[in-house]
């Protein structure tokens, strides 16, 4: 049996509380339970996670699987349904899942390359908004995913709390304006990835580029490039770098995706400020964002 990083398990504990504690507790048996189950047989998990256990592994037919497993929440179950409605089209596939216990089985995608090894970051920015356009589902009836306002009311609460965050509050009070105008003029909603960054994008042999680990979020599409314009930035890149490298895939993204540039920015400085709240609420640094956050703000 493995054991799981420092990392991830004081993750679930910053998220999850009590619960992650228990999680973290009944996991040695929830995963041979699931194993016997569903006859696997697990390699060593992958590294670097942030929220989840994702281990690789086989299952009775010798086809390359995945088991993801996390404390069950809205956001688990969430991620279940979206890769339910991108029925495996450009998104990789839900084999079996329960998440009453916060268990997924997907297929695993070989060799998994994600995007920013295989493609310069011109040609990467348009293979993503190829590959949105594929994924992006109109809402069914009483569909169960959360829509955009739910999500920044981690920015209403932020602000609530005043001197108790290093957040500016002007910043807050900017983003949430921001925010107010974008969804007043909001396009026709759709289903949207919620996540849709460079590492979530892997090639796969068998069906090209697919994307994983959807959040699954209904609201107006330019909302999707807020997560790829935060990744994949240089650690110690200057204010210039920055505008060097958000500028450019601004340009790209409003070409591909038929979406004002400007309207693109304002989307990817609300989502830059609401991932800063997001890191703060986790126990997660946030300093960086917040100058992405500022840059973003500066090309409105």
């Amino acid at each position: 049996m493995f054991t799981i990083s420092k990392e991830l398990t004081q993750t679930v504990i910053n998220v999850h509380g009590k619960a992650g504690k228990q999680w973290l507790h009944n996991l040695p048996v929830l995963l041979k339970e699931y194993c016997n189950r569903w006859s696997l047989t697990l390699e060593a998990p992958f590294e670097n996670l942030s929220y989840n256990l994702v281990i690789p592994g086989t299952n009775s037919d010798g086809e390359k699987i995945v088991l993801k497993l996390g404390p069950p929440c809205a956001e688990f179950t969430s991620e279940a349904a979206s890769l339910e409605l991108f029925s495996g089209r450009v998104a990789v596939r839900l084999l079996k899942q329960d998440t009453s216990r916060g268990v997924l089985l997907l297929e695993r995608v070989l060799p998994g390359t994600p995007l920013h090894l295989m493609h310069d970051e011109t040609s990467a920015i348009s293979t993503a908004a190829g590959l949105m356009k594929k994924l992006w589902r109109d809402p069914p009836v009483d569909h169960p995913f959360p829509e955009l306002p739910r999500w920044f009311r981690s920015l209403e609460q932020l602000h609530e709390l005043q001197n108790e965050h290093k957040i500016p509050a002007d910043l807050i009070e900017r983003a949430s304006r921001t925010f107010a105008s974008l969804q007043s003029s909001a396009l026709p909603p759709l289903i949207l990835h919620g996540d849709f960054h460079h590492e979530n994008i892997l090639y796969s042999n068998k069906d090209g580029w697919v994307v994983i680990d959807p959040k699954g979020v209904c609201g107006d599409p330019g909302y999707e490039v807020g997560a790829f314009m935060l990744n994949q930035i240089p650690i110690d890149a200057s204010l210039t770098d920055l505008r060097d490298v958000l500028s450019p895939r601004l340009a790209v993204f409003s070409e591909e995706l038929s979406i004002e540039r400007e309207r693109l920015a304002a989307w990817a400085f609300c989502h830059a400020v609401l991932s800063a709240a997001w890191s703060r609420e986790d126990g997660e640094e946030y300093d960086r964002t917040l100058l992405v956050a500022g840059v973003l703000e500066s090309l409105l």
